[in-house]
């Protein structure tokens, strides 16, 4: 019996997989151009496949005789394809290079595969296919993005992959609670997180609906959601059993964040947390499903008119200094009234950032402090904060608005306190 050469085989998946992300990307660009006849187009669906073999076949002769060679054959392929592109687009009137480029990332891409990483490489082949079908989405994003969020989003990388670098990565404070570097890495994680709530609502546009609207600009402040759902209510453009049921959406988005952030920075706390989060989750889930049946049909409007960037330097800057100076709070005050410090810490800290006394509170974690104490200190502040909003809804919203809410929100808290005790 004669043994495969493990050698052999391997180049043949190598060349395999050459073969197959021309294939990907020539189906991709075979789809839409369907309509046109044979030979009207300069490459489809064959022409990329055998454009990803001869890619791989020219990186196995690179390898046997060197660069030189495989240079040779890449610009002979690059000069025909460009050729019989270029025919294509002036019968057309046609300035787009993507095909062009798309054909020289299969082809380099087939070779890399040849000595390279073959999960790099397959990646690499995905990720072309995907940028290349989602032209129309990419471009709606491009026309909905406007100025001001694109030059924030690029001050802030600028800020982090320049600054972050050059920042002091230990405590510069005797009790070891303020790190700029892990603090402006935190505030991006924040602000990041946040962001993609927001781009997501402005792609949205006016189709958004209440109910996504309201879960979406969660993630950017749930504080801001219920606050405008109150005002849309008031000013009569919702219903309030549909406006609480937004607003109980917001409410679960917020301690989904607060449970997330607790199993990255407070994973020792997160064993004592989510109990307690997840039975207020599941009680805000019926009370949002009882809700929104009874109110009838899905109506349309955003609430969310008054969320700001949250890459907007200043609220990025406002978020750093609050979260800064909660954690340097809360190292003294429990430093200064030991347990009951964490406690007092929370209450008066989830008045004004639930997600920063969490960060502020795993802080505390690696010191050697009860995890049970920081657990508790997570979820008053996440009962502060749904407090606040619950009483900030009482004054400003109508009674109904504001009665169905209020109902809704003990609810949750009872059901995560109860759970919090008892498990």
């Amino acid at each position: 019996m004669v043994s495969a050469d493990p050698d052999l085989i391997g180049t043949f998946e190598r060349l395999t997989l050459a073969l197959a992300i021309g294939f990907l990307v020539g189906v991709e660009r075979g789809w839409k151009q369907r309509e046109q006849e044979e030979g009207e187009r300069a490459a489809g669906l064959r022409t990329f496949a055998l454009s990803g073999l001869l890619g791989g076949i020219c990186g196995l002769v690179g390898l046997k005789f060197g660069g030189v060679a495989f240079g040779a054959l890449a610009l002979a392929f690059v000069g025909v394809f460009t050729a019989f592109t270029f025919r294509e687009q002036r019968r057309e009137d046609n300035y787009s290079a993507t095909s062009v480029v798309a054909a020289m990332v299969v082809f380099a891409v087939s070779a890399y595969a040849q000595y390279g990483h073959l999960l790099i490489a397959a990646g690499v082949g995905v990720a072309t296919a995907a940028i290349l079908a989602f032209k129309s989405a990419l471009h709606q994003w491009l026309q909905a993005l406007r100025w001001p969020e694109l030059r924030s989003a690029l001050l802030i990388l600028a800020m982090t992959f320049i600054a972050l670098p050059i920042l002091p990565d230990r405590a510069l404070d005797p009790y070891g609670a303020l790190n700029p570097r892990e603090l402006w890495m935190l505030t991006i994680l924040i602000a990041g997180v946040s962001f993609v709530g927001y781009v997501t609502l402005r792609a949205f546009g006016e189709r958004a609906g209440l109910l996504l609207g309201a879960c979406v600009g969660a993630l950017v402040s749930s504080t801001v959601v219920t606050l405008e759902l109150a005002g849309r209510v008031r000013a009569g453009e919702a219903k309030p059993v549909l406006g609480a049921a937004a607003a109980i959406l917001a409410s679960m988005v917020m301690v989904t964040r607060i449970a997330v952030l607790s199993s990255v920075f407070a994973t020792a706390a997160f064993a004592h947390v989510w109990p307690a989060l997840l039975a207020a989750g599941v009680a805000g889930l019926a009370v949002f499903a009882v809700l929104y049946v009874s109110s009838g049909r899905h109506e349309l409007g955003l609430p969310y008119r008054k969320v700001e960037n949250p890459l907007d330097l200043k609220s990025v800057l406002r978020f750093s200094l609050i979260l800064g100076v909660l954690m340097v709070a809360a190292r003294l005050i429990v430093h200064a009234y030991g347990a009951r410090g964490a406690l007092i810490f929370a209450a008066t800290g989830g008045l004004l950032d639930a997600d920063a006394v969490v960060l502020a509170i795993g802080g505390l974690l690696p010191q050697g402090e009860d995890p049970n104490l920081a657990a508790a200190a997570i979820l008053l502040a996440a009962a502060v904060d749904t407090i606040s909003k619950a009483a900030i809804t009482t004054v400003s919203a109508s009674r109904r608005f504001a009665g169905l809410y209020v109902a809704g929100s003990a609810l949750m808290l009872a059901s995560g306190a109860a759970a919090y005790f008892l498990i």
